[in-house]
């Protein structure tokens, strides 16, 4: 019997730090959270001082219990979950939980608190525990409060204003802000002509370019030169005076320093790994978890980075000398800095006693463990190395030179390049960006001294185009979600996952681009709950978090301060705006067919075409939007275009008339009172009789193969399933046995088969929200 059970949050660190404990210790896995708030209205009261009614979590209850069977026989608690917010609440669930079943009677519970998830590590954290900090149990409840009181309040709002299953929450909705407002500057821009001239020049046998930069007295500037007839005109000037050569009027050499980037924090690394590896910020997390956690490497089980959510850019002076060590033996003592290197964060708000993310140890280089680690890990650890080590190695030394060439006396060119004199850290490691410059790339020229002469090739005009802003990738919107001090980094994946399983964003070309729902939601929020998705107001919220979590402030009085005005406002936009005013319909135009008014707007189903005006005495017709046609976008023709649904394609052999629709399920064909569902590449706007016949063919030959048998007037029936023969009655399904002949069930041996098993599960979210009241 174990003395001592540990407690961690998942299977894989557990098997890791059991390895470094001995016998006298059990390490069991909790599966993350163990108690979650009720998920139904009044889980928080707000009149009775906030108080927060918590459930277990179901599909944790089996490891909740085999961690209580434990504690009945150990003789002390050590509680090492991870050491932020998240894990210290974990902790302070699971001796709630613990206590309640009396099993911590005189028993004393440790804290344990680690960086990294080694031998050294872990047996000092054994040695130095404390008590659970109430500071970052309180400032994880206030959160989890924060984010149920706006969704369960303007969650509602939103299904009955908008459509149902829409959410809000508190970090996600300022976020799907800055994705609608970019949008809305994308279609608003107004694109400008100019143009640049550019020089073909060739010395010494090597060829460069320069650009115009002074045209006669007037020095060129973007709009200097808007249209072709200037360019041209430019063109023939400079072509005539410059006489087929350029002079050399000035060469300007400077010497210039890079230096490295600090190591990782959680958002760092989340960026290169989306902008490097084209990982997503969910990938990203998952593989540096596996990594934290511990991988058999061979010799041992060991974790290969230290804790992965961090803003803090420390490095431990154990880690800065054995990197500085290694750098010396591999590159030399010439690209070690004469001092270490020491990061400072630029946020208010970091832990400077925890450390930025780096291998646990840098002589564990990614090609000795490559073998042991996934692809994804392997990727990972090896971006995390390289980051490391280049942090600590000497500058980078970049000479630049910029050479102005006359043209004849009617303009000047100017050349650039560089070349990298000494390439230090660069040698390692270089940090991405998220949009790289048109003419960015390091370029050298030929050796140029003032008063040379240079042949003149070709000058060129080349048109050009002001671009609207960019659409945000992961990497620049958790960039701009750090900048602007929404959410925190180990939040940032699950933002983006929100926002993308709500359907408020889809990803085009790796670029987040609102739905016409979200852009909807984004206009919402923004027209009527401004103050709750203001940037200010949400990194002012999470700043007074972080105050909690320091001790600085209490948790109660914030969330009394919050949740008065939001409450009046919620139950103020209820009573006085109307669905029609959120649906922001747009008009298209009038059908020539009927003279009704066609417009597009938002329902409880999506998207749709409205033909015929509600208040009129024909009932309108509505059709909703194909997959790729968007609301701010579908003209009047496209409009139409949906209303020739349904198709009459005309009549089977047996009378039948064949039918072309959308339903709620999507498209589908119609024959008498049967369906059959139309897949891609077909479509019920362009498919034909013929092809609408051999689609029901096909469907009534996939029937008659699942077929096997009936039991007439009983509503029994022998099918064949994805998982083998089953007998089903529309309520229930069983499995036939293996050792059974389908085909050969008797009508009780079936219905015996059907009592014994369970009633089948329901779809959707009521049958959903069903399975987990009832487990």
């Amino acid at each position: 019997m174990s003395k001592n059970l540990v407690v961690v949050e998942s299977p894989a660190k557990a098997s890791t730090i059991k390895k470094y404990l001995g016998g006298d210790f059990e390490v069991l896995a909790s599966y993350g959270h163990v108690r979650d708030l009720k998920p139904k209205k009044g889980a928080v009261e707000p009149e009775h001082g906030f108080r927060m009614h918590y459930e277990p979590i179901a599909r944790n209850k089996k490891h909740v219990d085999a961690i209580a069977a434990a504690m009945r026989k150990a003789e002390a608690l050590y509680l090492a979950t991870d050491l932020d917010r998240e894990g210290e609440a974990i902790s302070w669930h699971l001796i709630e939980l613990l206590r309640a079943k009396d099993l911590l009677d005189g028993k004393p519970v440790h804290r344990v608190v680690f960086h990294e998830i080694t031998r050294r590590a872990i047996e000092d954290a054994m040695q130095h525990t404390r008590d659970i900090s109430m500071e970052l149990v309180n400032a994880q409840q206030a959160r989890r409060a924060l984010d149920y009181l706006v969704g369960f309040n303007l969650s509602p709002l939103l299904w009955k204003k908008i459509k149902r299953g829409l959410s809000a929450g508190r970090v996600q909705s300022p976020a799907l802000r800055l994705i609608a407002e970019r949008e809305e500057e994308i279609e608003k821009f107004q694109a400008r002509e100019y143009w640049t001239i550019e020089a073909d020049a060739k010395h010494g046998g090597t060829a460069f370019a320069a650009r115009l930069t002074r045209l006669g007295a007037e020095k060129v500037e973007q709009f200097t030169i808007t249209n072709e007839e200037q360019a041209r005109k430019a063109q023939e000037e400079l072509l005539r005076a410059a006489k087929g050569r350029l002079a050399v009027v000035s060469v300007e050499k400077k010497q210039r320093r890079r230096q490295p980037a600090a190591p990782f924090i959680t958002s760092t690394m989340q960026q290169e790994g989306v902008r490097k590896l084209g990982f997503t910020a969910s990938r990203v997390m998952r593989a540096a978890q596996q990594l934290y956690e511990g991988v058999d490497i061979g010799t041992e089980s060991v974790g290969l980075i230290t804790y992965m959510r961090t803003d803090s850019v420390n490095l431990a002076r154990e880690a800065i000398e054995e990197i500085r060590g290694y750098v010396a033996k591999k590159f030399g003592a010439d690209h070690v800095p004469e001092s270490p290197r020491v990061y400072k964060t630029n946020s208010k708000n970091a832990q400077e006693a925890h450390e930025a993310i780096r291998p646990t140890s840098v002589l564990r280089t990614p090609e000795s463990i490559k073998r042991h680690l996934s692809s994804d890990q392997y990727k990972l650890y090896e971006l995390i190395w390289k980051r490391t080590v280049a942090c600590q190695m000497k500058h980078a030394t970049i000479d630049t030179v910029a050479v102005d060439l006359d043209c004849g006396g009617r303009g000047i060119f100017r050349a650039t390049g560089s070349t990298i004199a000494e390439p230090g850290f660069m040698a390692v490691y270089m940090e991405g960006m998220d949009e790289q410059a048109a003419d960015g790339e390091e370029r050298a020229l030929p050796p140029l001294a003032q008063g040379d002469v240079v042949e003149l090739s070709a000058i060129r005009p080349e048109q050009h185009f002001t671009e609207p802003p960019p659409r945000y990738t992961e990497a620049s919107l958790v960039k701009t979600l750090e900048e602007y001090g929404i959410g925190r980094p180990s939040t940032y994946a699950a933002i983006i996952s929100t926002l993308q399983q709500r359907e408020y964003v889809e990803i085009e070309n790796k670029r987040f681009r609102p739905t016409d729902v979200g852009k909807i939601v984004a206009r919402f929020l923004t027209d009527h709950f401004f103050h709750y998705v203001d940037y200010e107001f949400t990194a002012k919220l999470e700043d007074e978090l972080d105050a909690v979590s320091r001790g600085e402030k209490q948790w109660t009085p914030l969330l009394d301060e919050f949740w008065g005005p939001f409450k009046e406002q919620v139950i103020d936009k209820d009573a006085n705006v109307s669905r029609k005013e959120v649906a922001q319909a747009r008009d298209l135009g009038v059908d020539p067919a009927s003279g009704q008014p066609v417009s597009v707007r938002i329902g409880r189903y999506g998207p749709y075409v409205q033909i015929g005006a509600a208040e009129g005495e024909a009932k309108p017709r509505f059709v909703s939007l194909r997959p790729g046609q968007r609301m701010d976008s579908i003209t009047l023709e496209d409009a139409l275009s949906l209303a020739r649904l349904p198709r009459e394609l005309g009549d089977l052999p047996d009378g039948h008339g064949v039918v072309a629709n959308v339903g709620r399920f999507g498209p589908y064909i119609k024959y008498g009172s049967k369906y059959v569902s139309i897949k891609p590449p077909d479509d019920p706007y362009t498919i034909t009789l013929a092809r609408a016949v051999e689609v029901i063919k096909e469907k009534a030959a996939a029937d008659a193969a699942k077929f096997i048998k009936e039991f007439p007037d009983t509503g029994i029936r022998v099918l064949n399933g994805r998982y083998g023969p089953y007998v089903t009655d529309g309520k229930r399904n069983a499995r036939v046995p293996k050792d059974r002949e389908p085909g050969e069930l008797g009508l009780a041996e079936a219905q015996a088969l059907l009592e014994a098993a369970p009633a089948a599960r329901r779809r959707g979210r009521a049958g959903a929200a069903k399975a987990k009241a009832a487990g």
